[in-house]
């Protein structure tokens, strides 16, 4: 069952990688994105049912991931929020966790284990429908 994605990723190629990775290989949507945290903000507050997960980047444009995590802390029971970054330390995981994060995946080492979050959440909403 293919799973509505939205994408906070500042860097275009990166974004289209992405893009490219979640729609052939993981079973996604990616419905929209955005290059800021203003943007995303606005974009996931509203459209609260428009999508099942949110992949955010630490560093944005503008503002940065912690803030789109922080913002969507309230959300349905069944959106999952996972911040994709480059800068994977613990600190890192654990100020993202302490936020609302769901998981949290190093993009330069744990693209893998990020597929097989989105195999287990496409999954699940499967089940849910």
């Amino acid at each position: 069952m293919t799973f509505k994605t939205y994408l906070v990723e500042d860097n275009p190629v990166i974004r289209e990688n992405l893009v490219g990775f979640l729609e052939d290989i993981a079973d996604a949507t990616v419905v929209a994105h955005a290059a800021g945290e203003r943007e995303a903000v606005a974009w996931l507050d509203g459209h609260r049912d428009g999508w099942d997960m949110a992949i955010v980047d630490l560093f944005l444009e503008e503002g940065n991931g912690l803030g789109v995590v922080d913002a969507v802390r309230r959300r349905a029971a069944h959106q999952k929020v996972v911040v994709l970054s480059n800068y994977a330390t613990p600190d890192m995981r654990a100020r993202s966790k302490a936020l609302g994060a769901d998981a949290f995946f190093d993009k330069s080492a744990e693209i893998e284990l990020l597929l097989d979050y989105c195999e287990r959440l496409s999954h699940s909403n499967s089940a849910r429908t």
